[in-house]
Formats: structure tokens, sequence, C-alpha cells
């Protein structure tokens, strides 16, 4: 196996951190300059300064109401009553009022299947949570998080950074979800609850912290191992005993056929269906299994899409890759190993093109991983000829 790119040490840096900083600036863990009533961070950042306790953390500021907030901060004039058409969210514990534009984003998005849009299956299970949400703040938030989210996605121009919107209502959907599952879970509860936890796991994958490739993982040479979001998907799935979205009253049950394909089962033994080019950087023949062969699993889930038409590549279908990242394999992406990384690369190339939130990270990483490859194995010619250039670059798409 060829050796593992250099990981240069870590130079640990001490920092000063302010005692009476802003919650904002502690939450996003920056250096707050402590100026009252607003914090130079809180100002470029475009979020209301949360000195004041009755500021909701992260709570963005729309451009056009700048100054009207400002003067709300500086003590010159109250907040006004909300409207008697306002639309709200809300629960036992708490609630959000939706202004225009998040009653925008409903109108636009919600109403559809986000996460696939295509999918008509995923159009109706979408509208049956929409209606959920209503009693769910944060479920709503957690919607809207990834509507903005999606928005961003279609505007690409905005570029990759999140916006304070999106970050106010992720933080908002986490929090008061982390509250709800310290109680007990009703029979009514189970599937907001999972649709939240599907909605923060697709946030969490599609919103890297770089914003270019060279910040990327693999480039990027600190302990992050860019698999960060693995944890919020195997903890989504550490609940799937308690809410089972597929029992008889679930809004979800019409995606059993989907769920059924995500945790089918890949081949036990042998080459079959693998791309020969594939199998050959892989080191796989036909007495090969997931025990003699680390590749073995994430080989086949990635030739389970790769020759399929953009159009057919589903949220089930890319599972099985992602299943796939477990144990040794997930070791070796860790540890940066060029087949490991060439394996991520396919499917990131392949599922990009069908899967919107994937695309967001596929974006930095597929770059990200061609630079790294090519800088720290470039006399790795079985790799190579997959990137961009190689014999094998087009063969597989």
């Amino acid at each position: 196996m060829n050796s593992i790119g250099p990981i240069e040490p870590q130079v640990q840096k001490t920092r000063r951190r302010s005692r009476f900083g802003c919650r904002n600036c502690k939450l996003r863990k920056v250096k707050c300059d402590e100026s009252q009533p607003e914090c130079k961070r809180c100002r470029s950042f475009g979020v209301l300064c949360n000195f004041n306790l009755h500021i909701p953390d992260l709570q963005p500021v729309a451009a056009d109401a700048m100054e009207r907030l400002q003067e709300v901060v500086h003590g010159k004039a109250e907040l006004q009553a909300p409207l008697t058409s306002a639309v709200w969210a809300s629960d036992a514990s708490t609630c959000y009022q939706l202004d225009a534009k998040s009653q925008d984003f409903i109108t636009r998005y919600l109403g559809r299947g986000l996460i696939t849009p295509d999918d008509p299956l995923m159009t109706q299970v979408n509208r049956e949570l929409l209606k959920l949400a209503f009693d769910y703040p944060f479920l709503m938030h957690a919607s809207l998080a990834v509507a903005l989210t999606y928005d961003r996605h279609l505007k690409s121009s905005l570029g990759c950074r999140r916006t304070p919107e999106e970050c106010y209502h992720w933080f908002q959907s986490t929090a008061l979800l982390s509250k709800r599952m310290t109680q007990p879970i009703e029979a009514k509860d189970k599937d907001p609850i999972w649709g939240t936890t599907a909605a923060l796991a697709i946030l969490t994958f599609s919103s890297p912290e770089a914003c270019t490739p060279q910040e990327s993982w693999p480039l990027r040479t600190c302990e992050s191992s860019g698999l960060d979001w693995l944890r919020m998907s195997e903890g989504k799935m550490s609940l799937w005993h308690i809410l089972n979205p597929l029992r008889p009253d679930s809004i979800f049950r019409p995606m059993s056929a989907t769920y059924a394909l995500m945790n089918s089962p890949l081949p036990e033994k042998g080459i079959e269906g693998i791309p020969r080019s594939i199998a050959a950087v892989c080191h796989l023949i036909d007495s090969s299994t997931a025990e003699n062969n680390t590749y073995f699993l994430a080989a086949h889930a990635v030739s389970q899409i790769i020759y399929l038409p953009d159009s057919e590549i589903t949220t089930g279908r890319v599972q099985f890759f992602m299943r796939s990242i477990h144990g040794s394999f997930k070791d070796l992406l860790r540890r940066r190993d060029p087949v490991a990384l060439l394996l991520l690369y396919l499917w990131y190339r392949k599922a990009g093109r069908g899967i919107w939130w994937i695309e967001l990270r596929a974006r930095l990483e597929c770059p990200s991983i061609c630079s790294y490859l090519q800088i720290y194995h470039r006399d790795n010619s079985d790799v190579h000829a997959f990137l961009p250039g190689g014999v094998f670059a087009d063969e597989c798409y």
C-alpha cells in the first residue's frame, strides 16, 4: 500500500478568551471586543448582539430592519407588538413567530421534497412534515434552515458561507430538540423528531467549515478528519428503533421501499458489478471479501451508482457508500489513504450530480482530494488514472 501523505504537527496557540463577551461570540468561538450594547463581531456577522438576556442567540438582522433593531438595542425604541395576522409555530414550551421571509420560504420550498426535489414520495412526506412543523418549533427551525441552505445552493454566486439566518435556525433547532430529548417521547412526537434529525444530518453534511478547496479536508492539515458529518448521521440512525419511521401510522411509511434499499446488503464476495479499473486499483479479485480487503464494501457501494444516469441518483442509492464508512475503511480515510480518498472522490463526483446537499460539500472536497493526491501521491499512477486528465477520468461517469 502506498504511504500516507505527511500530516503536519499541530502547534497549540494560546488564545486569551473574553470573560465578558456576548453569548453569540462564545457560541461562534470568536473573541468578542466586549463593546456594549453591540460588539463589532455581531455587527459584521449580521446578528443582533446579545449582551441583553432577552435577545435570542444568533438572531439574524434583516438588512432593511438594521436601523430599527439598533434603536431597540440602544433603548431608543420598543419592539412593536406582533401583527394579528402573524403565523406562529408553537408547542407547550416555546413558540416562534414566522416573519415575512420565513413565510415566503414555506410557500416556495417547504411544500416540496427539498432533500430530493424531484421525488414524489419525498414531496408527500415533506408536506405532512410541514403541517407538523407548526406544532413543533424545533422542526420548523430545522425545515427553515434546510430551505435557506437549498436557496444558497440555487444562488451559488453568493458563496459557500452559511448565512446568519441559517445559523440561527440551525442553532435554535438543535437547542430545542436537545431539550425535548430529555423528556419522555410520546407516539405523536416520533415523526417530528425523526424529521428534525434527518434535517440536521443534511445541514451538517452540506455545510463544511471551509470555503475554498485549499482550506478543505484533506488538504487542510488539522486534527479534523473531514468526516465529522458522520457523527450526526450515526446519531440519527441510533434513534431508528425508538422512533421507528416505518410503523403503520408514520408519515414516513410511504418511504419504506427507499429505506429497504438503503439497508439492502451488498455482495459478500467477488467483484461482480465493479468496473475492472476500480477493482484493479483496490486490489480486488474474485475471492475478495470485506474480511480480506478493506476497500471491498466501499468499492461495491460506489459501483452501485457509478453508471446510473444522474436522474436516477437517489437518497437510497447514495446511502450504500455512507454505510460503508466504518471500521478499517473509516480509519483509512482518516489517515488519508490514497485509494480510500479515490473512492470517496468517485462517490462525490457521481452522487453530487443527483443530490444537491451532497454537491455543496463535493464542490470543495473533490478538488481538495485531487490536489492532495497530486501533491502527496504524484507517483501513484493507478490512482492518478481516475483524476482529471487520466485514462479513466471519464469512464465512470
